[in-house]
């Protein structure tokens, strides 16, 4: 099952690595942090950059989420694991999951996608956003990024996805 640990934001990657470190094996079966490729300019230069998905998270698969609760009081820094109380921790829905999986693949990046604007409306021609083009929200063409609704621990989540626009027909 796949489930959710909060941390200071900024702090994922140090985190994800300490977590690593102070965690069995046994008990944990992967940690990662989302990504994201998307374009920045600085200087007037743009360049492709990765940054965190879901600031302050970190995503973990594990079959005994009592045992990885009790070894994150070991690691030093601040892990919560999200979900219920009483010791209940509620797993991600498979839905979520599936989401994730096919926005990230293997890599856990969800990669810069391509399209063009034909009248009101975006053909997604390569990248993750391909055959997804009826979640795009919103577009800003000069940020090269789409806003898409994504379900995240059972709330819609606004989200900035890489997406370059290469042309616009009227």
């Amino acid at each position: 099952m796949w489930y959710v640990i909060q941390v200071f934001g900024g702090k994922e990657q140090t985190t994800l690595d300490l977590l690593k470190r102070f965690v069995d094996e046994g008990v944990l079966q992967e940690a990662f942090v989302p990504r994201r490729e998307v374009m920045r300019r600085n200087d007037g230069v743009t360049t492709r950059v990765i940054e965190v998905l879901f600031p302050g998270y970190l995503f973990v698969v594990t079959e005994t989420p009592r045992e990885l609760c009790a070894q994150l009081k070991g690691v030093p820094a601040f892990t919560r694991m999200l979900g219920g109380s009483d010791k209940r921790f509620i797993p991600l829905n498979q839905s979520e999951i599936d989401c994730l999986e096919e926005f990230c693949g293997v890599n856990r990046v969800v990669e810069m996608s391509r399209g063009v604007i034909e009248g009101d409306k975006v053909r997604v021609s390569e990248g993750p956003l391909k055959g997804h083009e009826g979640i795009i929200k919103k577009i800003d063409r000069h940020k090269q990024c789409a806003y898409v609704d994504m379900e995240f621990m059972g709330r819609t989540k606004s989200i900035k996805l890489g997406l370059e626009i290469v042309r616009k027909n009227s």
